[in-house]
Protein backbone atom coordinates (compact mmCIF):
# COMPACT_ATOMS: atom_id res chain seq x y z
CA UNK A 1 0.00 0.00 0.00
CA UNK A 2 0.99 3.24 -0.34
CA UNK A 3 0.07 6.68 1.28
CA UNK A 4 0.14 10.33 0.27
CA UNK A 5 -0.47 13.57 1.61
CA UNK A 6 -0.41 16.89 -0.03
CA UNK A 7 0.35 19.74 1.49
CA UNK A 8 1.05 23.82 0.21
CA UNK A 9 -2.44 24.95 -1.30
CA UNK A 10 -4.19 28.16 -0.84
CA UNK A 11 -4.72 31.22 -2.82
CA UNK A 12 -1.90 33.20 -4.38
CA UNK A 13 -2.37 36.22 -6.93
CA UNK A 14 -2.38 35.82 -10.91
CA UNK A 15 1.68 35.75 -11.34
CA UNK A 16 2.51 34.27 -8.33
CA UNK A 17 3.89 31.32 -6.97
CA UNK A 18 2.97 28.42 -5.63
CA UNK A 19 4.75 25.15 -4.14
CA UNK A 20 3.07 22.11 -3.28
CA UNK A 21 4.34 19.07 -1.58
CA UNK A 22 3.49 15.42 -1.16
CA UNK A 23 4.70 13.19 1.36
CA UNK A 24 4.60 9.79 0.36
CA UNK A 25 4.96 6.34 2.34
CA UNK A 26 4.32 3.03 2.13
CA UNK A 27 5.60 0.60 -0.79
CA UNK A 28 8.65 1.81 -2.97
CA UNK A 29 7.71 -0.38 -5.54
CA UNK A 30 3.27 0.57 -5.89
CA UNK A 31 5.20 4.01 -5.91
CA UNK A 32 7.12 4.08 -8.92
CA UNK A 33 6.00 6.67 -10.69
CA UNK A 34 4.28 9.79 -9.21
CA UNK A 35 2.11 12.16 -10.75
CA UNK A 36 0.02 15.37 -10.37
CA UNK A 37 -2.95 16.22 -11.59
CA UNK A 38 -6.03 18.89 -11.00
CA UNK A 39 -9.33 19.03 -11.44
CA UNK A 40 -11.63 22.39 -11.84
CA UNK A 41 -15.13 22.24 -11.27
CA UNK A 42 -16.56 19.34 -13.44
CA UNK A 43 -15.51 16.00 -13.95
CA UNK A 44 -12.09 15.54 -15.85
CA UNK A 45 -8.97 15.08 -13.67
CA UNK A 46 -6.18 16.80 -16.03
CA UNK A 47 -2.35 15.26 -15.58
CA UNK A 48 0.20 17.61 -15.54
CA UNK A 49 3.29 16.69 -14.33
CA UNK A 50 4.68 13.03 -13.70
CA UNK A 51 8.53 11.86 -12.31
CA UNK A 52 9.73 8.13 -12.24
CA UNK A 53 12.33 6.98 -10.18
CA UNK A 54 14.45 5.49 -13.00
CA UNK A 55 16.57 8.21 -13.79
CA UNK A 56 14.24 10.70 -12.53
CA UNK A 57 12.55 11.63 -16.45
CA UNK A 58 9.98 14.27 -16.13
CA UNK A 59 6.85 14.70 -18.02
CA UNK A 60 4.47 17.76 -18.02
CA UNK A 61 1.43 18.63 -19.91
CA UNK A 62 1.39 21.25 -22.69
CA UNK A 63 -0.44 23.44 -20.87
CA UNK A 64 1.77 23.89 -18.23
CA UNK A 65 5.16 23.20 -19.82
CA UNK A 66 7.87 25.89 -18.62
CA UNK A 67 5.84 27.03 -15.54
CA UNK A 68 5.56 23.66 -13.93
CA UNK A 69 8.02 21.11 -12.06
CA UNK A 70 7.89 18.03 -10.94
CA UNK A 71 11.05 16.85 -8.22
CA UNK A 72 11.59 14.16 -5.85
CA UNK A 73 13.32 14.14 -3.01
CA UNK A 74 14.72 10.53 -2.17
CA UNK A 75 15.84 11.14 0.92
CA UNK A 76 12.48 12.76 2.43
CA UNK A 77 10.48 10.75 0.05
CA UNK A 78 8.34 13.41 -1.14
CA UNK A 79 7.00 14.79 -3.74
CA UNK A 80 7.21 18.34 -5.55
CA UNK A 81 5.12 21.08 -7.45
CA UNK A 82 6.80 23.85 -8.19
CA UNK A 83 4.22 26.47 -9.89
CA UNK A 84 5.06 29.90 -11.46
CA UNK A 85 3.40 32.32 -13.24
CA UNK A 86 0.32 31.22 -12.21
CA UNK A 87 -3.05 32.45 -14.05
CA UNK A 88 -6.93 31.97 -12.86
CA UNK A 89 -7.21 29.10 -15.48
CA UNK A 90 -4.87 27.06 -12.88
CA UNK A 91 -7.33 27.03 -10.09
CA UNK A 92 -8.34 23.75 -9.27
CA UNK A 93 -7.95 20.92 -6.88
CA UNK A 94 -4.13 18.93 -7.23
CA UNK A 95 -3.64 15.76 -6.66
CA UNK A 96 -0.78 13.41 -6.52
CA UNK A 97 -0.97 10.16 -7.57
CA UNK A 98 1.24 6.90 -7.32
CA UNK A 99 1.30 3.84 -9.48
CA UNK A 100 4.28 0.72 -10.35
CA UNK A 101 6.24 1.37 -13.09
CA UNK A 102 4.22 2.63 -16.32
CA UNK A 103 4.78 3.59 -19.93
CA UNK A 104 5.75 6.62 -20.69
CA UNK A 105 2.80 7.42 -23.24
CA UNK A 106 0.96 6.92 -20.24
CA UNK A 107 2.28 8.83 -17.33
CA UNK A 108 -0.19 12.16 -17.37
CA UNK A 109 -3.36 9.74 -17.64
CA UNK A 110 -5.18 9.13 -14.40
CA UNK A 111 -6.58 5.82 -15.03
CA UNK A 112 -2.83 4.50 -14.65
CA UNK A 113 -2.56 5.45 -11.18
CA UNK A 114 -3.25 3.19 -8.14
CA UNK A 115 -2.96 5.73 -4.76
CA UNK A 116 -4.12 8.95 -4.98
CA UNK A 117 -3.68 11.93 -1.89
CA UNK A 118 -6.82 13.68 -0.50
CA UNK A 119 -5.82 16.90 -2.57
CA UNK A 120 -4.76 20.30 -2.05
CA UNK A 121 -7.00 23.73 -3.05
CA UNK A 122 -5.45 25.98 -5.24
CA UNK A 123 -7.20 29.31 -6.09
CA UNK A 124 -5.51 32.03 -8.23
CA UNK A 125 -6.80 35.58 -8.29
CA UNK A 126 -7.00 38.21 -11.51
Amino acid sequence: QVQLVESGGGSVQAGGSLRLSCAVSGDTYRSYCMGWFRQAPGPEREGVAAICRAGGTTYSADSVKGRYTTSHNNAKNTLYLQKNSLTPEDSAMYYCAASPPIPAATRLLPARYNYWGQGAQVAVSS
